[in-house]
């Protein structure tokens, strides 16, 4: 059993996503969370200035005690995550596009990937896409603009959905049935995309498949939590406003003590 708390960091607020699945998934859980709104989007970042800050990141989550990681950021987890893999003994969790369930459960031979250009770009998302897309049609998008809008609160923007439905319309012309969503921050925008695209085409986020997996590795290394006698504590941290990432916390209503903070 072990009681320090599961770091996890993005380029801003996205992450939450993944961090909704897995406080749901592992109640007993602390949780550290490091929104570095500051610096994103990273989808529009160079490879060094990625893995520069996840560096710093990794190593703000590590003093604070964390026995392990979540790269709760698709473009960190292309970019970055070998390298932090190799110089840190901490374990580390990343979050890759779910493109081969798309793959697989695809009827119509077509699928549409929604991603920042970080991720579309990455050696790492190359090499995942041409493994299981071989005999299916892709297309990619890069999602420029998403990510500022959603940090800052614009949600239910018409700016923002004029924006998705430039982004994704064009898909239905290739008779697209899945959707992959390749950004943490994207399942914010579920309700917008299932309006543009329409009830046939499947949305997959990778949230629930991190805190599974998440799950498993702490089962495995005998660090879950134990069975909480009090409330388990999460604190949120982010280096700009805290406005919108305490409105999306907000949200979450359960035996937990939500603390959110700007560092």
């Amino acid at each position: 059993m072990n009681n320090q708390p599961i770091g996890l960091f993005d380029s801003g607020i996205g992450g939450t996503s993944i961090w909704k699945e897995v406080i749901k998934l592992l109640p007993n859980e602390n949780t550290i969370y490091l929104a570095d709104s500051k610096n994103a989007p990273y989808g529009e970042r160079t490879s060094e200035e990625i893995i520069a800050l996840s560096i710093k990141n990794t190593e703000y989550l590590i003093s604070k005690g964390c026995k392990l990681i979540i790269v709760a950021c698709n473009t960190a987890t292309t970019n970055a995550i070998d390298y932090l893999r190799k110089n840190y003994k901490i374990t580390f969790i990343g979050i890759e596009p779910a493109i081969k369930p798309a793959a697989l459960l695809s009827k119509t031979g077509a699928i549409g990937i929604l991603a920042t250009k970080g991720t579309l770009s990455s050696k790492l998302f190359v090499k995942t896409a041409n493994e299981y897309t071989k005999n299916i049609t892709k297309i990619e998008q890069d999602g420029e603009g998403l990510v500022p809008l959603i940090e800052q609160g614009k949600l239910n923007s018409p700016e923002l959905f004029e924006l998705l439905s430039k982004y994704l319309k064009p898909m239905l012309n290739f008779n697209i049935d899945h959707l992959v969503l390749g950004c943490t921050h994207y399942p914010y925008l579920i309700p917008q995309i299932q309006e543009i695209l329409g009830s046939d085409v499947k949305i997959i986020d990778s949230g629930e498949a991190v805190a599974k997996q998440t799950k498993a590795i702490l089962e495995k290394n005998n660090l879950l939590a134990e069975p909480a006698s009090q409330k388990s504590t999460h604190k949120l941290y982010i280096n700009s406003s805290k406005t919108v990432l305490e409105n999306i916390v907000a949200t979450v209503k359960a035996n937990k003590e939500i603390l959110v903070k700007e560092f």
